[in-house]
């Protein structure tokens, strides 16, 4: 298993995380089982929504003793209000509902106390100034989370809070049909097209400007993107039912989503045991069977301009240089004019930065989505110094 920094949290994480979300409804034993696999295959990091009280007493269950060998994210805000979910901004339900969640994981801390389902700029609004914000900052002063984060499905609005500098993890849904989906475009509408049989064209398209500019603003904030959705349901492992028009791998879509700036992790909803094998597998996968660029390539997708998708089909260089990193780090700069400290730090920290290009080429022989390299890396050595 791979792991990578939560952030500016301090926090380590796999890469391939536990989405708990399919265990509500099943018996302990289960429950107890694929959390016991995920644990052993190097899994440490939980993603724990639900309100339902049954499963978030399995789940404390199955990793009493081992609460420290874990990283969770609980959400407050998603409660249990006479028998059904809810999402709520009462802050007696919310209270009520957090402090549950510690009792039935028989813990005294989250991790990540993530704002349950932020979707509307009008809910930041609201809820920037509210009391659940103010209990959650709270509950960090105390101690009793680690972080707060904050789960939303809109560019717009995950934006606007994290530049207000009170969100340390954004949980978000992110896939390659997500990123595609032109801003005036409604994403549900765009899949009953497909499923009833319209094609869709995204020949042409590149990544979604208010979606390009969330990923910039949580990497120069150092603010950790956790991914939901990255299968979208699993209607990308089908033609029929992908917007794509093409079947993805599991694998080719976990790849996408971890090679998105940013991202710390990728929650993956498991049920059973075969579920944890199969996504702990993608460790073990070669980089042909990762590799989701000739699959979107082939579509005409990203080409405008020769946009670099990070999908390091570049490599190897013979300077070993992470040209993707690097090309990662000058987008940040070029897309927002000048380069903030952070990426000016990151950039400096690489093992070989593009100074060292032999310029030979043999990159973007390579490349799929014909990116120029040579220049890009002359480029940053302008930027950047070296």
């Amino acid at each position: 298993m791979q792991y990578r920094k939560l952030g500016r949290t301090g926090m380590t994480v796999s890469e391939i995380s536990l989405g708990c979300e399919h265990l509500q409804g099943k018996d302990y034993d289960l429950v107890k089982t694929v959390i016991d696999a995920a644990l052993d295959k190097g899994i440490n990091f939980l993603d724990v929504f639900m309100s339902e009280p049954n499963v978030r007493t399995n789940i404390g269950r199955a990793l009493a003793g081992r609460r420290e060998s874990v990283i969770i994210q609980g959400h407050i805000g998603s409660c249990w209000v006479d028998g059904q979910y809810k999402v709520s901004r009462d802050i007696g339900e919310c209270v009520a509902c957090f402090e549950d969640l510690l009792t039935r994981l028989q813990t005294d801390y989250i991790d990540v106390g993530m704002l349950h389902f932020v979707d509307r700029e009008t809910d930041w609004d609201a809820l920037e100034q509210s009391e659940m914000m103010r209990y959650a900052l709270s509950l960090k002063a105390k101690g009793t989370i680690r972080a707060i984060g904050m789960s939303s499905h809109n560019p717009v609005t995950a934006r606007k809070a994290i530049e207000s500098g009170l969100i340390d993890v954004l949980m978000f849904s992110l896939n390659p049909a997500y990123d595609l989906v032109p801003g005036d475009r409604d994403m549900t509408e765009i899949f009953s097209e497909v499923v009833a049989g319209k094609k869709q064209n995204f020949s042409g398209l590149t990544l979604e400007p208010a979606r390009a500019a969330l990923y910039r603003a949580c990497e120069e904030r150092g603010v950790a993107i956790t991914v939901m959705k990255a299968l979208a349901m699993g209607t990308l492992l089908s033609r029929e039912r992908s917007p794509l028009g093409v079947a993805l791998t599991e694998a080719q879509c976990l790849s996408y989503a971890l090679s998105r700036p940013a991202v710390a992790a990728v929650m993956v909803g498991m049920q059973r045991l075969s579920d944890v094998e199969s996504a702990a597998a993608y460790e073990t996968l070669s980089d042909a069977e990762r590799d989701h660029s000739e699959v979107l390539a082939s579509l005409g997708m990203f080409r405008a301009g020769g946009r670099c998708m990070y999908c390091n089909h570049c490599l190897p260089c013979p300077a070993r240089i992470d040209i993707a990193a690097v090309n990662k780090y000058l987008d940040l700069v070029l897309l927002d004019g000048s380069p903030a400290d952070s990426v000016k730090q990151h950039y400096s920290a690489l093992d070989n930065t593009a100074e060292a290009c032999l310029r030979c080429g043999a990159c973007e022989k390579r490349c799929p989505f014909e990116v120029p390299v040579i220049k890009r890396m002359q480029r940053a050595v302008e930027i950047f110094g070296k």
